[in-house]
């Protein structure tokens, strides 16, 4: 029973950090445009990574099947947080977070039509998440820009998901540190737009925060999913917008109507339904 106890708040960390960086992207991209936020989130992880990398190289513990299946799974990964990014700039946080929690629907259909496994609460999940993104939107006069861009952003999200149950088989830090390093490559875009952006000292800070997010959150999700079934670990993180929503309240004082709320919860709950289903994509 304790180590029960520890996986599940090992995994509850993990899902309050995802949620808490929605408010601290926000912050960001009103800052510094979307690819200098891509750029930068992935260096400065990479920075926080490397000790434990340059260990593994002196020792010979250097994995270079791990290493590739990450770069691959960087792609998905860069896409996914550069339209999530760009698009929170026009949106609220809220409202990327509940979107971006569409990438487990998207997760169902691709196993539906790969591996030919379906069934009508997948059909049913797909149909609720549409109409809560529906009910989010609505107050802000639709389906605009920003949500648009973080729904594309889903969709790179669960690519993402699908590529780390394929390749991520070795040691997961150095599979994080190779997918992470992908979004690096942005530099070079940046470079070409006009000149690298130097994000101001406050945003550094919240970078750096993030960086934060995507090194320790995975840790907490490994460790979590030891003593956890992975189809119980998918319900706690839809938790994901939940979170998003209260740290977006309290840290920049976002407000939450009522029917934002309701389509949120119908977004949680398609993703409920989905997960009964689901197998193992953590």
């Amino acid at each position: 029973m304790r180590q029960l106890l520890k996986g599940f708040a090992s995994l509850l960390a993990t899902t309050a950090l995802w949620g808490s960086s929605f408010p601290a992207i926000k912050i960001v991209v009103g800052s510094i445009d979307s690819i200098g936020y891509t750029w930068w989130r992935g260096f400065l992880t990479l920075l926080l990574l490397s000790p434990y990398v340059l260990v593994m190289y002196r020792r010979g513990r250097i994995e270079p099947d791990t290493l590739i299946g990450g770069a691959i799974t960087g792609i998905a990964y860069t896409l996914g947080l550069w339209l999530q990014g760009w698009g929170t700039s026009y949106t609220s946080a809220s409202n990327s977070a509940f979107i971006t929690a569409l990438h487990m629907v998207w997760v169902y259909i691709y196993v539906a039509v790969v591996n030919k496994r379906y069934s009508y609460e997948t059909f049913v999940a797909l149909l609720v998440a549409l109409y809560g993104m529906y009910m989010l939107s609505r107050p802000y006069g639709g389906i605009g820009r920003g949500e648009l861009l973080v729904l594309a952003g889903s969709f790179m999200w669960a690519a993402q998901v699908v590529l780390v149950d394929r390749y991520s088989r070795g040691d997961p830090i150095q599979f994080t540190f190779s997918q992470i390093g992908v979004s690096t490559s942005f530099i070079i875009l940046d470079a070409l737009d006009s000149s690298i952006e130097k994000p101001d000292l406050v945003t550094l800070s919240v970078l750096v925060y993030l960086a934060f997010i995507s090194s320790t959150a995975f840790a907490f999700q490994v460790y979590g999913q030891r003593y956890v079934k992975p189809e119980v670990a998918v319900l706690v993180y839809q938790l994901e917008p939940v979170f998003a929503a209260f740290f977006s309240i309290i840290a920049i004082g976002e407000t939450i109507y009522s029917q934002q709320a309701i389509g949120g919860i119908l977004i949680i709950a398609s993703v409920v339904i989905a997960s009964r289903k689901a197998e193992k994509y953590y």
